[in-house]
């Protein structure tokens, strides 16, 4: 059991945080909570006093001469701080060393891993000096969850919002029952979102893929350890962590950046919704709009994943090759078909019809697909899909190290 700092500070999310309370307390962890002046507006010190049946501190200022100084007293003790929500006023606090209150001052006392869970506006959080300071915080080893998008309280709809409980306090438990990762050092290659085959200079042929599973598997395993390359076709989404961030546009372009990043990987995963078709000859301008039909000729986009399949067949030590099968229909009898087919080692299916999962959305649900064995996913968050999608990997990985051994 570890003592955990919560931080709270003053966003609508605040009232997530007694569940995050809760479900640290549930995984068997000891919370303090630390509440900001403006936190205190949106939820009341007292339920978390209730929950966590230790004083809730509000202020660094404590009466009497001989009190401890508190900040750092408990700087030394906890074992994680974890500020859900982290709005951008704490977060630009943080990263430029300015201590105001207790919050601010725990987070320079401290040594322990810093955790923070970003909530606020779509713009706030896309403005330059935002993005600054959450890099500046990221170099220094602070670790994140990212918000997740929809309505927010502002009435806008976007990215901002708090991710759910559920997933901050998985990230927390990640962050301090460490485990070795057969992933750490290895070279992870992801894809993520579409691609864009252009008719002419406005108009394409595309997808509605946001790349957030890819986004989401390329996080995880960074956060494994993995030396990560992201190759990201267009998407409005910021890109995680990642040692290297390749963005290209078309089929052709992707094909080409991930044979090179394979020759050297371990591990590729092609979460992208790579177009099967691209037009045969684009056109330069803007093609002028008629009363006659518009007739297009289309023509087959290089096959990444099975080129994948037939370049790491005559490897002497193969990468693990992973796909995606995005179907309507007849779902795992397709994947399963694709897995042999494309000589990959597992496929993700799953029913871009079904509520709650496929494109554009935060959640997913999934069957992963390998040689040996199936593993049904219900819908949950997809993060947590990118977790097991792992999992299975590192497994494959070792069963590959078993068996070189003997």
């Amino acid at each position: 059991m570890a003592l955990i700092a919560l931080g709270v500070t003053g966003g609508i999310g605040a009232y997530k945080a007694v569940e995050v309370c809760r479900g640290l307390q549930k995984r068997g962890h000891d919370v303090v909570a630390v509440m900001t002046k403006a936190a205190t507006r949106f939820v009341g010190p007292i339920t978390f006093e209730a929950i966590t049946r230790r004083p809730v501190i509000t202020s660094q200022w404590k009466p009497g001469a001989n009190a401890d100084i508190e900040h750092i007293a408990i700087a030394d003790e906890i074992a994680l701080l974890l500020v859900a929500p982290c709005t951008a006023n704490v977060i630009g606090k943080f990263a430029n060393g300015i201590a105001d209150d207790f919050l601010t001052s725990l987070y320079l006392a401290t040594k322990a891993p810093v955790l923070i869970a970003p909530a606020m506006n779509t713009n706030m959080l896309g403005h330059d000096a935002v993005q600054r300071n959450l890099q500046t915080l990221a170099a220094r080893g602070t670790r994140f969850v990212e918000p997740g998008e929809g309505y927010l309280a502002c009435g806008w709809i976007g990215k901002g919002r708090l991710a759910e409980p559920e997933d901050i306090v998985a990230a927390a438990e990640r962050m301090l029952s460490p485990r070795d990762s057969v992933l750490r050092g290895r070279r992870v290659v992801v894809t993520a979102g579409p691609t864009y085959e252009d008719i002419d200079a406005v108009r394409y042929v595309g997808n509605r893929s946001s790349g957030r599973m890819g986004f989401a598997i390329a996080a995880a395993a960074h956060a494994r350890g993995a030396n990560v390359t992201l190759v990201a076709g267009p998407t409005s989404l910021e890109p995680p962590a990642a040692d290297e961030v390749i963005r290209v546009r078309r089929a052709a372009e992707m094909h080409a950046a991930v044979m090179r990043a394979a020759a050297h990987a371990d591990v590729v995963i092609m979460a992208a919704a790579v177009a099967d078709y691209a037009p045969v000859s684009p056109v330069a301008g803007k093609i002028a709009k008629t009363a006659e039909p518009l007739t297009l000729t289309l023509a087959r986009t290089p096959d990444i994943l099975a080129d994948l399949g037939q370049a790491t067949a005559a490897r002497a030590t193969p990468l693990v090759l992973v796909g995606f099968a995005a179907e309507t229909g007849n779902v795992l009898a397709k994947a399963r078909d694709k897995r042999v087919r494309k000589n990959a080692d597992l496929i993700v299916a799953n029913d871009v019809t079904a509520p709650g999962a496929g494109f554009d959305v935060e959640t997913n649900a999934v069957t992963i697909i390998g040689a040996d064995r199936e593993h049904t996913l219900p819908v949950q968050s997809k993060a947590r899909v990118a977790e097991a999608i792992l999992d299975r990997v590192e497994q494959l990985i070792q069963s590959r190290t078993t068996t070189v051994a003997r």
